[in-house]
Protein backbone atom coordinates (compact mmCIF):
# COMPACT_ATOMS: atom_id res chain seq x y z
CA UNK A 1 0.00 0.00 0.00
CA UNK A 2 1.46 3.34 -1.04
CA UNK A 3 1.83 6.18 1.42
CA UNK A 4 -0.76 8.94 1.20
CA UNK A 5 0.37 12.52 0.66
CA UNK A 6 -1.37 15.34 2.53
CA UNK A 7 -1.59 19.04 1.68
CA UNK A 8 -2.75 21.34 4.49
CA UNK A 9 -3.69 24.96 3.73
CA UNK A 10 -5.80 27.83 5.10
CA UNK A 11 -9.33 28.54 3.90
CA UNK A 12 -11.75 31.35 4.70
CA UNK A 13 -10.87 33.18 7.92
CA UNK A 14 -9.80 30.24 10.08
CA UNK A 15 -10.74 26.95 8.35
CA UNK A 16 -8.21 24.34 7.39
CA UNK A 17 -8.30 22.81 3.93
CA UNK A 18 -6.91 19.30 3.58
CA UNK A 19 -6.18 17.30 0.45
CA UNK A 20 -5.36 13.59 0.65
CA UNK A 21 -3.56 12.17 -2.40
CA UNK A 22 -2.80 8.59 -3.36
CA UNK A 23 0.14 8.82 -5.80
CA UNK A 24 -0.17 5.41 -7.49
CA UNK A 25 -3.72 6.03 -8.73
CA UNK A 26 -3.87 9.83 -8.65
CA UNK A 27 -6.97 9.75 -6.44
CA UNK A 28 -7.32 12.94 -4.40
CA UNK A 29 -9.89 13.71 -1.73
CA UNK A 30 -10.71 17.06 -0.19
CA UNK A 31 -11.75 16.84 3.43
CA UNK A 32 -14.82 19.07 3.28
CA UNK A 33 -14.97 21.93 0.79
CA UNK A 34 -14.70 25.21 2.67
CA UNK A 35 -13.72 27.50 -0.21
CA UNK A 36 -13.46 26.82 -3.94
CA UNK A 37 -10.50 29.04 -4.81
CA UNK A 38 -8.33 27.84 -1.93
CA UNK A 39 -8.96 24.18 -2.80
CA UNK A 40 -8.33 24.75 -6.52
CA UNK A 41 -5.13 26.67 -5.82
CA UNK A 42 -3.87 23.82 -3.64
CA UNK A 43 -4.68 21.27 -6.34
CA UNK A 44 -2.86 23.32 -8.96
CA UNK A 45 0.11 23.82 -6.64
CA UNK A 46 0.48 20.07 -6.22
CA UNK A 47 -0.57 19.07 -9.74
CA UNK A 48 -3.43 16.90 -8.45
CA UNK A 49 -6.94 16.24 -9.79
CA UNK A 50 -9.84 16.17 -7.34
CA UNK A 51 -11.69 12.84 -7.36
CA UNK A 52 -13.54 12.84 -4.01
CA UNK A 53 -14.92 15.14 -1.32
CA UNK A 54 -15.31 13.67 2.16
CA UNK A 55 -17.97 15.82 3.83
CA UNK A 56 -18.15 15.75 7.63
CA UNK A 57 -21.23 17.89 8.34
CA UNK A 58 -23.62 20.37 6.79
CA UNK A 59 -22.34 23.74 8.02
CA UNK A 60 -21.78 26.22 5.22
CA UNK A 61 -18.10 26.72 5.93
CA UNK A 62 -17.58 23.01 5.22
CA UNK A 63 -19.83 22.49 2.17
CA UNK A 64 -19.87 25.85 0.38
CA UNK A 65 -17.63 24.63 -2.45
CA UNK A 66 -19.21 21.17 -2.87
CA UNK A 67 -21.18 21.97 -6.01
CA UNK A 68 -18.57 24.18 -7.75
CA UNK A 69 -15.84 21.58 -7.17
CA UNK A 70 -18.10 18.73 -8.27
CA UNK A 71 -19.00 20.60 -11.45
CA UNK A 72 -15.37 21.47 -12.16
CA UNK A 73 -13.74 18.09 -11.43
CA UNK A 74 -16.55 15.54 -11.39
CA UNK A 75 -15.60 14.62 -7.83
CA UNK A 76 -17.72 12.10 -5.92
CA UNK A 77 -19.15 13.56 -2.71
CA UNK A 78 -19.33 11.24 0.27
CA UNK A 79 -21.07 12.47 3.41
CA UNK A 80 -23.23 11.80 6.46
CA UNK A 81 -26.41 9.87 5.78
CA UNK A 82 -28.08 11.57 8.76
CA UNK A 83 -27.62 14.96 7.08
CA UNK A 84 -28.18 13.77 3.51
CA UNK A 85 -30.74 16.44 2.64
CA UNK A 86 -28.38 19.18 3.82
CA UNK A 87 -25.21 18.11 1.97
CA UNK A 88 -25.04 19.75 -1.49
CA UNK A 89 -24.32 17.28 -4.28
CA UNK A 90 -24.13 14.21 -2.02
CA UNK A 91 -23.48 11.04 -4.05
CA UNK A 92 -22.74 8.44 -1.40
CA UNK A 93 -24.36 8.68 2.05
CA UNK A 94 -22.43 6.87 4.80
CA UNK A 95 -23.17 6.16 8.45
CA UNK A 96 -21.55 5.00 11.64
CA UNK A 97 -19.60 1.77 11.18
CA UNK A 98 -19.49 1.95 7.40
CA UNK A 99 -16.19 1.24 5.67
CA UNK A 100 -15.31 2.25 2.12
CA UNK A 101 -12.20 2.10 -0.03
CA UNK A 102 -10.16 5.11 -1.09
CA UNK A 103 -7.64 3.99 -3.71
CA UNK A 104 -6.76 0.86 -1.73
CA UNK A 105 -6.91 2.57 1.68
CA UNK A 106 -9.79 1.58 3.99
CA UNK A 107 -11.79 4.45 5.45
CA UNK A 108 -13.97 3.92 8.53
CA UNK A 109 -16.90 6.24 9.27
CA UNK A 110 -17.40 7.30 12.89
CA UNK A 111 -20.63 9.08 13.84
CA UNK A 112 -19.79 11.87 16.29
CA UNK A 113 -22.94 13.86 17.16
CA UNK A 114 -22.61 16.99 19.25
CA UNK A 115 -21.50 19.84 17.02
CA UNK A 116 -24.24 18.76 14.60
CA UNK A 117 -26.58 15.82 14.95
CA UNK A 118 -25.13 13.93 11.99
CA UNK A 119 -21.44 14.90 12.12
CA UNK A 120 -19.07 12.13 11.03
CA UNK A 121 -15.31 11.69 11.17
CA UNK A 122 -13.19 9.71 8.73
CA UNK A 123 -10.64 7.28 10.16
CA UNK A 124 -8.03 5.61 7.96
CA UNK A 125 -6.82 2.82 10.26
CA UNK A 126 -3.95 1.54 8.11
CA UNK A 127 -2.62 5.06 7.66
CA UNK A 128 -3.16 6.15 11.29
CA UNK A 129 -5.14 9.20 10.14
CA UNK A 130 -8.27 10.82 11.55
CA UNK A 131 -10.14 13.69 9.93
CA UNK A 132 -12.16 15.04 12.85
CA UNK A 133 -13.42 18.36 11.42
CA UNK A 134 -15.42 20.15 14.13
CA UNK A 135 -15.72 17.34 16.67
CA UNK A 136 -12.17 17.28 18.03
CA UNK A 137 -9.78 20.22 17.78
CA UNK A 138 -6.27 20.60 19.11
CA UNK A 139 -6.97 21.35 22.80
CA UNK A 140 -10.68 21.81 22.08
CA UNK A 141 -13.93 20.48 20.67
CA UNK A 142 -16.77 21.92 18.63
CA UNK A 143 -19.59 24.00 20.03
CA UNK A 144 -22.77 22.08 20.75
CA UNK A 145 -25.17 23.43 18.15
CA UNK A 146 -27.35 20.34 17.73
CA UNK A 147 -26.30 17.89 20.44
CA UNK A 148 -26.11 17.59 24.20
CA UNK A 149 -22.99 17.47 26.36
CA UNK A 150 -23.61 13.75 26.84
CA UNK A 151 -23.69 13.30 23.03
CA UNK A 152 -20.39 15.09 22.57
CA UNK A 153 -18.74 13.32 25.49
CA UNK A 154 -19.66 9.96 23.96
CA UNK A 155 -18.35 11.12 20.58
CA UNK A 156 -15.03 12.29 21.99
CA UNK A 157 -14.73 9.10 24.01
CA UNK A 158 -15.01 7.10 20.78
CA UNK A 159 -12.16 9.06 19.24
CA UNK A 160 -10.03 8.71 22.38
CA UNK A 161 -10.09 4.92 21.86
CA UNK A 162 -8.21 5.20 18.55
CA UNK A 163 -4.48 4.34 18.56
CA UNK A 164 -2.34 6.92 20.34
CA UNK A 165 -0.19 7.54 17.26
CA UNK A 166 -3.17 8.48 15.08
CA UNK A 167 -2.56 11.85 13.41
CA UNK A 168 -5.60 14.09 13.84
CA UNK A 169 -6.49 16.77 11.30
CA UNK A 170 -9.20 19.19 12.39
CA UNK A 171 -11.38 21.87 10.86
CA UNK A 172 -10.21 25.19 12.30
CA UNK A 173 -7.10 26.95 13.56
CA UNK A 174 -8.48 27.71 17.02
CA UNK A 175 -5.55 26.25 18.91
CA UNK A 176 -4.06 29.40 20.44
CA UNK A 177 -7.36 30.40 22.05
CA UNK A 178 -7.97 26.79 23.04
CA UNK A 179 -4.58 26.61 24.75
CA UNK A 180 -5.19 29.76 26.74
CA UNK A 181 -8.55 28.42 27.86
CA UNK A 182 -7.19 24.96 28.68
CA UNK A 183 -4.75 26.52 31.15
CA UNK A 184 -7.71 27.90 33.12
CA UNK A 185 -9.11 24.36 33.51
CA UNK A 186 -5.94 22.30 33.99
CA UNK A 187 -3.28 24.74 35.26
CA UNK A 188 -1.19 22.11 37.03
CA UNK A 189 -0.68 19.98 33.91
CA UNK A 190 3.01 20.34 33.04
CA UNK A 191 2.51 18.81 29.60
CA UNK A 192 -0.20 21.37 28.86
CA UNK A 193 1.91 24.27 30.10
CA UNK A 194 4.76 23.23 27.81
CA UNK A 195 2.44 22.68 24.89
CA UNK A 196 0.76 26.05 25.33
CA UNK A 197 4.13 27.79 25.23
CA UNK A 198 5.05 25.92 22.04
CA UNK A 199 1.72 26.91 20.47
CA UNK A 200 2.26 30.58 21.32
CA UNK A 201 5.64 30.38 19.57
CA UNK A 202 4.30 28.48 16.57
CA UNK A 203 1.43 30.87 15.92
CA UNK A 204 3.68 33.92 16.37
CA UNK A 205 5.84 32.45 13.60
CA UNK A 206 2.79 31.75 11.40
CA UNK A 207 3.02 27.95 11.66
CA UNK A 208 -0.03 25.69 11.68
CA UNK A 209 -0.91 23.65 14.75
CA UNK A 210 -2.31 20.72 12.75
CA UNK A 211 -2.02 17.82 12.88
CA UNK A 212 -2.14 16.73 16.48
CA UNK A 213 -2.27 13.15 17.80
CA UNK A 214 -4.69 11.18 19.93
CA UNK A 215 -1.99 10.71 22.58
CA UNK A 216 -1.26 14.43 22.78
CA UNK A 217 -4.93 15.30 23.09
CA UNK A 218 -5.51 12.71 25.82
CA UNK A 219 -2.60 14.21 27.76
CA UNK A 220 -3.49 17.89 27.38
CA UNK A 221 -7.00 18.53 25.98
CA UNK A 222 -9.36 19.26 28.89
CA UNK A 223 -12.38 18.15 26.85
CA UNK A 224 -10.97 14.61 26.80
CA UNK A 225 -9.95 14.72 30.46
CA UNK A 226 -13.25 15.02 32.31
CA UNK A 227 -12.28 12.04 34.46
CA UNK A 228 -9.03 13.60 35.66
CA UNK A 229 -9.08 14.07 39.48
CA UNK A 230 -7.19 17.37 39.39
CA UNK A 231 -9.60 18.89 36.88
CA UNK A 232 -12.55 17.66 38.91
CA UNK A 233 -11.14 19.21 42.08
CA UNK A 234 -10.39 22.45 40.26
CA UNK A 235 -14.02 22.65 39.07
CA UNK A 236 -15.43 21.49 42.41
CA UNK A 237 -17.04 18.54 40.63
CA UNK A 238 -15.25 15.64 42.27
CA UNK A 239 -18.30 13.37 42.35
CA UNK A 240 -19.98 14.39 39.07
CA UNK A 241 -20.45 12.12 36.06
CA UNK A 242 -17.90 12.56 33.28
CA UNK A 243 -20.44 14.12 30.92
CA UNK A 244 -21.38 16.64 33.65
CA UNK A 245 -17.74 17.65 34.07
CA UNK A 246 -17.46 17.93 30.29
CA UNK A 247 -20.61 20.09 30.21
CA UNK A 248 -19.10 22.51 32.73
CA UNK A 249 -15.87 22.77 30.74
CA UNK A 250 -17.82 23.39 27.52
CA UNK A 251 -19.99 26.03 29.18
CA UNK A 252 -16.89 27.83 30.46
CA UNK A 253 -15.32 27.74 27.00
CA UNK A 254 -18.48 29.22 25.50
CA UNK A 255 -18.06 32.19 27.88
CA UNK A 256 -14.27 32.45 27.51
Amino acid sequence: MTTLEIELFPCRSDNFGVLVHEPATGATASIDAPEENAVVDALIRRGWNLTHIFTTHHHTDHVEANLPLKQRFGAEIIGPKREATRIPGLDRPVDDGDRFDFAGHPVDVIWTPGHTAGHICYHLPKDRLLFAADTLFALGCGRLFEGTPADMWRSLSKLALLPDDTAVFFGHEYTLSNARFALTIDPGNADLVARAAAIEEARAAGRFTAPTTIALEKATNPFLRAGDPEIRRHLDLADAANHEVFAEIRARKDRF
